[in-house]
């Protein structure tokens, strides 16, 4: 159900991937090797003027900045020209790039119907756009109208539609930003009447300036060579609580030169006591909010992507989440609107798990440890429950593996015997909760199996009984969560072996009966074979939510996405999942779908919790899905190039509600296409979902320094144009894996003929179609040539 029309409804009527092999020890070298340490001030990002041109650039002016002088210098020839800020020999740069935030002229869907999409099962534009194997991103960009092209009032009560927002880390509030680039404090319109124009607006391509920094940039068209102009940033030196001060430029561009300007700051003018800001005041606020980023995301692993967007989208999403929590730390849900900004969500379960997640993922481990001693001191209670109002069971389990691999990456034991007891009284929960389904007759369909809540929301309606069931996700994260906590709890806690026993075997009786529940509950009557999200469901998901109000299959997006996540099911029952949901009306366009009853008007897309699914995508090798769920998240589910990532978004345009876990998402999926290992803690893939068309592109791909369970890992490769394949890698640097394997995805219409690493073949034992197994020491540097034919 979209976020809105629930809420109205209320107001009117009243795993995680698992971490260790069996008997392993993972912790003892992490906590040498990888200790959470307080965030460092870097030096300011440079680069010598000797490696750039501002050669037709137009000298705009200058400032000084503490004893230097600097020049700025901006490319006004085309509207994603780069800035420029020059001091000597160093330059500071700061790219443009910019996306179109409205529709492609033509019939979207691929020329059918929204309400034939909306009403099948199959997922149609899934099925289209896979039709030939990977996707194309272009194509899944163009499948459905771009989120927040299609703004209705109708649709915001009475709010003005914002699309982006801008704030500081220090700050406890956020700032929206409008269409036209006017706030709630300053108004762009006032400067140019033309930006008040709701169908000029429309027309706007959005950025971020810097690439990925939050600042907002706008570009709205005239004619040729004609256009506004329109920068908006927050003030990384005011100091208030909850105001956020911003600064603006609103410009008139007209052949390669500014003809008119204004720049301000927070407020519009009371002279003689408030006047605008002089330019080289808002130039020295634009290098100190350049240098301020760029130290807090100083340390993250480092992606190279050559297409455009991906590396700054995924570095973005960790800007904004500083932007969002209060001090960078203190957890909120959503911005600005009180849905999600209310106290009321900051103990949400899935923006810890999100956060805690993809941060350690590319290697921010500061930040991680931050988060998660703020979580578990004013979030968890003595009792192992949240302090919130409705828990995700399932999301418990899911917690107690991301402490897990908190343990193994970032070796902070530390943290986790501060948090010991009420980790303790987490899993605990679990157990209880187990204890009381053993007590079902065996003939139950239940028995054995974890009841309770899978959604927060159920809280919210007269009888929320209706969802204390079993569904399958509430055993499967649990199981998954129990076993890898047990694995590293000898370290946490020494001596305390009993615990940590009983933890594995309570995984093992969790993980069979949901398997042989589950088995016992397919409906082979029906194609593809259909599972439903618990035990003993008589109706398929559409037919429940059709025929009962309430339906104890509410949100069964989230139950889906969570049991794929665990990784507990065979492959086979992990393939047969995933072809349920895509032939039974669970995705639209390849990522798991908002489900709620049928409607001609729309096929919403879920934009946070949906990662387990892809997850276990890129487990069972079905990279062609993988990709496609990656393309058509970043494309459906985020605001074009101001990059607004939304809970749930329909796919006709409109403007979804944002919400932090949904912006955690990209980072994930890009990070795993990179790097990732599977769940029995054995083998660690590099490269097994690159985009075929990036190995074609002849420029570089790869990730610099990306955690694992073994330590840092790094791989580089580039394909030049005669099919030859040059890179190199670096194996984990404090332990090995079982395996490794390096994936050189062949363009399209190519094959791998052969491969050497450091000069010698790869043999047929070692090869699995476009994989070749990596043999060698911790930490050894491996030179990487392959040829496509």
């Amino acid at each position: 159900m979209h976020r809105r029309r629930f809420l109205q409804g209320l107001a009117t009527t009243g795993a995680a991937v698992g971490l260790y092999a069996a008997g392993s020890d993972p912790v003892a070298a992490a906590s040498t090797s990888f200790t959470a340490t307080p965030k460092t001030t870097a030096p300011p990002v440079r680069v010598a003027l000797s490696k750039i041109s501002t050669q037709g650039h137009q000298l705009l002016g200058s400032f000084k900045q503490a004893t230097l002088d600097w020049q700025v210098f901006e490319d006004l020839t085309q509207p994603d020209g780069e800035l420029i800020l020059v001091s000597g020999g160093v330059a500071c740069v700061l790219s443009k790039r910019t996306e179109p935030s409205f529709a492609a002229d033509g019939a979207p869907y691929f020329g059918m119907q929204l309400a034939d999409i909306a009403l099948a099962e199959a997922d149609l534009l899934a099925d289209y756009l896979l039709a030939h194997g990977e996707p194309d991103e272009a194509q899944v960009r163009l499948a459905a109208p771009p989120v927040a092209s299609q703004l209705n009032p109708e649709n915001y009560y009475g709010r003005l539609p914002w699309t982006t927002f801008v704030g500081t880390r220090q700050c406890a509030d956020t700032m929206p930003v409008y269409t036209s680039g006017s706030t709630r404090t300053y108004h762009s319109d006032q400067i140019f009447a033309e930006l008040h124009d709701p169908k000029r607006v429309a027309r706007r391509r959005e950025g971020l300036l810097g690439g990925w920094m939050p600042a907002v940039h706008k570009v709205v068209p005239i004619d040729d060579d004609r256009w506004y102009d329109v920068l908006v940033f927050a003030d990384v030196d005011a100091t208030d609580r909850f105001v956020v001060q911003t600064w603006h430029r609103t410009a008139l561009i007209e052949h390669g030169s500014i003809s008119k300007v204004a720049y301000g700051h927070s407020y519009p003018s009371y002279p003689p006591r408030r006047l605008p800001p002089e330019p080289a005041a808002f130039y020295a606020a634009l290098l100190r909010f350049h240098d301020d980023w760029q130290a807090e995301l100083s340390g993250i692993s480092v992606a190279s992507i050559p297409a455009p967007g991906w590396s700054d989208m995924a570095r973005y999403a960790f800007a904004r989440e500083l932007v969002v929590r209060p001090d960078g730390t203190y957890p909120k849900y959503g911005a600005v609107d009180r849905d999600y900004y209310g106290n009321e969500y900051d103990g949400f379960q899935d923006t810890f798990t999100s956060s805690l997640y993809a941060n350690l993922e590319w290697g921010r481990f500061a930040q991680a440890a931050a988060v998660l001693d703020e979580y578990f001191t004013d979030f968890v209670q003595d009792n192992g429950l949240i302090n919130m109002r409705g828990a995700e069971t399932a999301q418990f389990g899911l917690t107690l593996s991301l402490l897990a691999r908190y343990a193994v990456y970032a070796g902070d034991l530390a943290l986790l015997r501060k948090h010991r007891p009420k980790i303790e009284a987490t899993a605990q929960v679990l157990l209880e909760l187990h204890d009381e389904s053993l007590k079902l007759a065996s003939s139950d369909p239940g028995y054995g199996l974890i009841h309770g809540w899978n959604e927060s929301d159920a809280c919210l309606f007269p009888d929320p009984t209706l969802w204390w069931k079993p569904y399958y996700a509430n055993s499967a994260m649990a199981a998954r969560g129990l076993y890898d906590l047990a694995a590293v709890w000898p370290n946490i806690a020494p001596g305390d072996t009993a615990r940590s026993h009983d933890w594995r075997r309570r995984a093992d009786m969790l993980r069979e009966q949901t398997v042989r529940t589950l088995r016992a509950n397919i409906r082979h009557d029906l194609k593809p074979p259909y599972i439903g999200p618990l035990p003993g469901a008589k109706l398929t998901f559409r037919e429940s939510l059709a025929k009962e109000t309430p339906s104890e299959q509410q949100w069964p997006h989230r139950a889906y996405a969570e049991l794929l996540q665990a990784d507990i099911l065979p492959d086979e029952l992990a393939h047969l999942v995933i072809d349920c949901m895509r032939g039974h009306g669970a995705t639209s366009i390849g990522v798991v779908a908002n489900i709620g009853p049928v409607s001609k008007d729309g096929r919403d897309i879920l934009g946070f919790i949906s990662y387990g699914y892809a997850q276990q995508l890129l487990r069972l090798g079905r990279i062609d899905e993988y990709l496609l769920f990656l393309y058509a998240h970043r494309h459906h589910a985020h605001t074009p190039g101001s990059w607004t990532a939304g809970e749930v978004s329909d796919i006709s345009g409109g403007m979804p509600l944002f919400c932090i876990p949904a912006q955690m998402t990209i980072p994930l999926l890009l990070r795993w296409a990179l790097v990732f290992d599977d769940s029995a803690g054995e083998t660690l893939y590099m490269g097994r979902a690159i985009p075929r068309a990036w190995m074609a592109s002849g420029q570089p791909v790869g990730i610099e320094r990306a955690p694992t369970r073994w330590g840092y890992v790094s791989f580089r490769l580039q394909t030049s144009s005669n099919g030859d394949v040059e890179g190199e890698l670096t194996l984990p640097d404090r332990g090995s894996p079982k395996d490794t394997w390096l994936s050189l995805r062949a363009p399209t219409g190519k094959r791998l003929a052969e491969a050497r690493l450091d000069g010698v073949a790869i043999d047929a034992a070692d090869r699995r179609d476009d994989a070749v197994r990596v043999r060698g020491k911790s930490g050894q540097r491996i030179e990487v040539a392959a040829r496509f034919i």
